[in-house]
């Protein structure tokens, strides 16, 4: 397979792995080199980086600092750098109207006077009956224009995200529940909360509590709520009403409970009066957020476009150098070099400037990470694994570092992918590599791509570029099938 080589990091790289091997054939001991090689190799191929771990904080915030006209016009500014960026590396792209239309959308929002009210709870809890006595009693009773939605009940398996969904383009959540919150519940009101979203706690069906019990659960939602609690009752049961008669007969009968929803309706028209504007900011700050999103998932479809073919490239590079170093592990010097020049490379299409120090440190990480998670040991056990009928063979055993080298490169690259996809548009001066992240991407992406079948497929098309004809008739033919 022949390969115009341009980058000096694959030229230096491929010649020192190939000079290390040339210097091995003057040693009197295989093994001893062998021993000596891969540590030699390891140290200059992929390099030993040094990182310190950060604690990755995990608690959620309750509440979000309150959103002004100035936050939610640089939430929509930033929507607007995506789209640019978008124009810049794919002008003629279809979805560029849409999304340009969308931000339109956003900017009227800002003074926007209707209200939306979202109603969301679990199954059961009476959201439904809640939002008809709403709409009589309160909406009419509004100086805002409010339009109450109910989304899908939570926790039913299918339903979380078109719930959620709603409730982030909604200016005020009402969620109901029945009783004490369970972890699910609380969960997703954090969620909510930390997307600067105002929530408000109907503790429904409170009729059905004993007195004592219900003054109990009041404070244990008060507590974990922090206030913007109302314990209603939105559709009573029948209270039995016993009346004795003079001649001594007893007449029985279930006398309909009026709804207890007074409060609820008289804290929900104080929120829309007196946090209108501040509510309506918060929401197009958050439809702003999913905007951004979504533009981005349409950028990252395009530079994923570009990258993988220089993914693909890179791994076939990878497999011809490692294929032609008969001295195991020498191959992983080359590696380490295409996998800078790749670093490289995707770090371009993916505006993240990094520099050639940087990438040979993401390279050297990146490896190192890998010996550390134990990807180069279990990728070359399945690899060997698909060809050990003929792995005692040098050609076998070439193919085996070669398709392993293709693999890893593979690997590396669907990884920085990942990982790029989830850092800002752009940026003037790197940040710096979370490692923990990077290897939370790695076995993500490690364990996507270790299927059998895809593993097959793979090593049949590497064997294919690779081997000469004759030899890859029968290793595919014989072995792959």
């Amino acid at each position: 397979m022949a390969v115009m080589l341009r980058q000096p990091i694959l030229i230096a790289g491929i010649g020192l792995s190939f000079s290390l091997w040339a210097l091995e054939s003057f040693q009197h001991s295989i093994d001893q080199v062998d021993e000596w090689g891969m540590l030699g190799a390891i140290a200059l191929g992929a390099g030993f980086w040094l990182f310190r771990k950060q604690g990755k904080n995990v608690q959620l915030q309750l509440d979000a600092p309150p959103v002004d006209r100035e936050a939610a016009l640089k939430a929509i500014a930033k929507v607007e750098t995506v789209i640019s960026q978008l124009e810049a590396e794919a002008p003629n792209h279809d979805g560029i109207p849409q999304l340009r239309d969308k931000v339109g959308q956003l900017k009227a929002e800002l003074d926007r006077k209707e209200l939306t009210l979202a109603v969301t709870g679990g199954k059961t809890t009476g959201k439904t009956t809640l939002i008809h006595l709403l709409a009589e009693s309160l909406v009419s009773h509004l100086k805002q224009s409010v339009t109450i939605k109910e989304t899908p009940a939570l926790f039913t398996g299918n339903g979380d995200d078109a719930a959620r969904e709603v409730a982030i383009a909604s200016d005020l959540v009402l969620f109901v529940t029945n009783g004490d919150l369970t972890d699910s519940e609380f969960e997703f009101i954090q969620q909510l909360k930390a997307a600067n979203q105002r929530v408000l706690l109907a503790f429904n069906k409170q009729d059905q509590y004993l007195p004592a019990d219900r003054e109990v659960v009041m404070q244990q939602l008060q507590q974990r709520m922090g206030g913007d609690v109302v314990a209603i009752a939105a559709s009573p049961k029948a209270v039995k009403v016993r009346q004795h008669q003079e001649d001594g007969s007893v007449n029985e009968w279930l006398e309909e409970q009026t709804p207890e929803i007074t409060q609820l309706n008289a804290q929900i028209g104080q929120i829309l009066a007196e946090e209108s504007q501040k509510l309506v900011l918060a929401t197009t700050w958050r439809k702003a957020g999913v905007l951004k999103a979504e533009a981005k998932g349409v950028l990252n479809g395009v530079r994923r476009s570009s990258a993988m073919p220089q993914i693909e490239q890179y791994q076939w590079i990878a497999a011809a150098a490692a294929f032609a170093n008969p001295v195991p592990a020498l191959d992983l010097v080359a590696t380490g070099a295409i996998n800078a020049q790749l670093v490289m490379d995707l770090s371009n299409i993916y505006q993240q400037k990094f520099s050639l120090e940087q990438a040979k440190t993401v390279a050297g990480t990146m490896g190192s990470l890998m010996l550390k998670l134990g990807l180069v040991e279990l990728s070359s056990q399945a690899i060997t694994g698909i060809l050990k009928s003929h792995a005692v063979t040098f050609v076998a055993g070439g193919a085996v570092q070669g398709v392993s080298a293709a693999y890893l490169t593979r690997l590396a690259g669907l990884s920085l992918i990942e990982y790029f996809q989830e850092q800002e548009i752009s940026v003037e001066e790197s940040r710096g590599l979370n490692v923990e992240k990077l290897g939370e991407t790695l076995k993500k992406v490690f364990q996507e791509n270790q299927r059998t079948a895809f593993l097959q497929g793979f090593v049949k098309q590497a064997v294919a570029r690779i081997l000469p004809e004759s030899s890859q008739k029968q290793l595919v033919s014989e072995v792959i099938g």
